[in-house]
């Protein structure tokens, strides 16, 4: 089966507090649906010293957010877009964009 949101992928954000971003995906969890943005959807974490003379600190880092939040964004228009799968002569499949018919 074709994913519709791969690794390394540009997306836009498409609702919630980082509505109209861009970012490239890091990683996609496929049994629930969701996936880490790099700059969006930033946590800050407190992280506890656990070892003697080590120091506690504060972390920014992503969190995961739903697929449905995001929408891929087309290569040549610069535009979220959706994407449909087509089968190619030699019975491979590939993603492409509807919205300019370009293979992502």
């Amino acid at each position: 089966m074709l994913r519709r949101i791969k690794k390394n992928d540009l997306v836009m954000v498409i609702s919630g507090k980082d509505k109209s971003k861009q970012g490239r995906v890091i990683q996609v969890d496929t049994k629930k649906n969701k996936v880490k943005i790099k700059g969006i959807a930033i946590l800050t974490r407190h992280v506890k010293a656990r070892a003697q003379g080590e120091k506690g600190s504060i972390r920014k880092e992503e969190s995961f957010i739903h697929t449905c939040k995001v929408m891929p964004v087309c290569p040549s228009t610069k535009q979220p877009c959706r994407i449909r799968v087509k089968t190619l002569d030699d019975g491979s499949k590939v993603r492409i964009s509807h919205r300019s018919q370009d293979v992502i």
